[in-house]
């Protein structure tokens, strides 16, 4: 329905970065004229590409401007000012005091409401249950009810999509390590497993949705859980984050912090490392995960990719090299049966969600791993430094990206303990 009303032009619609989204909540909030951020520069947000804009409504409209301040050019983004915020809890008491303590994530309900409250508008609290007044303690209220318009009661409301209630999400108890399943024997698992063998231990890393998100179960395979550190956009820190309809929730997280937060900490390049998805990578490196003009009405915004790849120090991308192969392992070698029919490494990308261009101008580490091989953005382009046991380079790499490819000099072998089905021996 959204889809519907955005392609047909009856509202105009932007794609925002998702800590950007929080941010111009804040400066709503506060009554200040904006943000100021080098957030999105070189992407699809920036007006000199698209702006953010969805629709032919929204690029007649255009929101987003670059300005000139203090010599240097920054994108600015708008104060936000709701009419209504609905945002949603586990317990209000009679006041209208909220707490989270059966939530996976308290994400950004205060800036919410602070933005609805102080423009004028109103804020819906959704919740569990009702208490009493004064039987709420002071520390574990996250919004206070000097804030809160109307609370809706929904007894059954779920925890996540897919979970009606589990105390590991919220923290209240710990999973034993051995509950979590481990993913299966296949060419996903050995881009997962080589993607894990760019972590260092110590390291503070964001995970993304997709099979990077495989990672964490990986790293409990081999028996380094806790070697580094998972952050979520969403709000965990530490434990185990969670897969499929679950993702961005964890479960036996160390701490739950406020999304706005942690995109301040994302935007700044404060963590070690992010491993992201991609659906295309263009020849100068950009990544798109935002669009696809073959199927529009799947676009699913890109989150807080944006804010991650701005400025994180280190990248790893992951995906398949093609779309649609047929391909099994067998031996410690990959096998591939049928080459996919649609490309993934192309000469431009649909939409830029992240700039390879811009990466290579303010240094960031940025590496690609696919099943067949292992890519590295250079200041000279993408370069293949691995490739896969079992494979022709020509035939089963170069040929297959529908723009050219080159080769390291040091071009070496995967690591062949990535093929085989048994613990690898992972060190980091």
């Amino acid at each position: 329905l959204i889809w519907q009303r955005i392609l047909a032009e009856d509202v105009a619609a932007w794609n925002f970065p998702s800590g950007i989204v929080f941010d111009m909540l804040r400066e709503g909030a506060a009554q200040r004229p904006g943000v100021l951020t080098k957030v999105g520069m070189d992407t699809f947000v920036d007006p000199m590409l698209e702006g953010g804009a969805m629709n032919a409504s929204a690029r007649k409209a255009p929101i987003v401007r670059r300005v000139e301040f203090n010599g240097e050019t920054w994108l600015h983004f708008p104060p936000l000012r709701p009419d209504v915020a609905i945002i949603r809890a586990t317990t209000a008491d009679e006041k209208g005091n909220l707490t989270f303590e059966q939530e996976g994530a308290t994400l950004g309900a205060m800036e919410m409401a602070l933005a609805a409250r102080n423009c004028g508008g109103i804020v819906i609290a959704q919740v569990k249950r009702v208490a009493a007044q004064g039987t709420l303690r002071p520390h574990d209220v996250h919004v206070p009810g000097i804030l809160v318009d109307f609370i809706v009661e929904a007894p059954d409301q779920l925890q996540t999509t897919a979970t009606a209630y589990d105390p590991a999400i919220s923290g209240e108890l710990f999973r034993p390590l051995h509950t979590f399943r481990t993913p299966e024997y296949n060419v996903s698992k050995v881009i997962a497993r080589r993607v894990a063998q760019e972590l260092r231990a110590g390291w503070a890393v964001n995970i993304g949705f997709g099979i990077s998100a495989n990672v964490p179960r990986i790293l409990i395979e081999e028996g380094l859980h806790g070697a580094v550190t998972w952050v979520i956009e969403q709000g965990p820190v530490g434990g185990v984050p969670l897969l499929d309809f679950k993702f961005g929730c964890a479960s036996n997280a160390e701490a739950f912090v406020a999304s706005p937060h942690l995109f301040t900490y994302f935007q700044a390049g404060g963590f070690d490392c992010s491993l992201l998805s991609f659906l295309e990578i263009g020849s100068d490196g950009s990544v798109n995960v935002s669009r696809l003009s073959s199927t529009p009405h799947r676009t699913a915004g890109a989150g807080g990719f944006v804010d991650i790849t701005s400025r994180a120090r280190k990248i790893v991308f992951s995906g398949n090299f093609n779309a649609g192969a047929k391909m099994r392992l067998e031996n410690g070698k990959l096998v591939i049966d049928k080459e996919g029919k649609v490309a993934k490494i192309v000469p431009k990308v649909d939409q830029v969600s992240f700039s390879g261009a811009r990466a290579v101008s303010q240094g960031q580490d940025v590496t690609y791993v696919t099943e067949r091989c292992v890519i590295r953005l250079t200041a000279d382009g993408l370069v293949v430094t691995e490739i896969a046991p079992g494979l022709d380079l020509e035939r089963d790499v170069l040929r297959q990206a529908a723009s050219p490819l080159a080769v390291s000099p040091g071009l070496k072998q995967m690591d062949a303990a990535l093929f085989f089905g048994q613990p690898m021996g992972l060190r980091l």
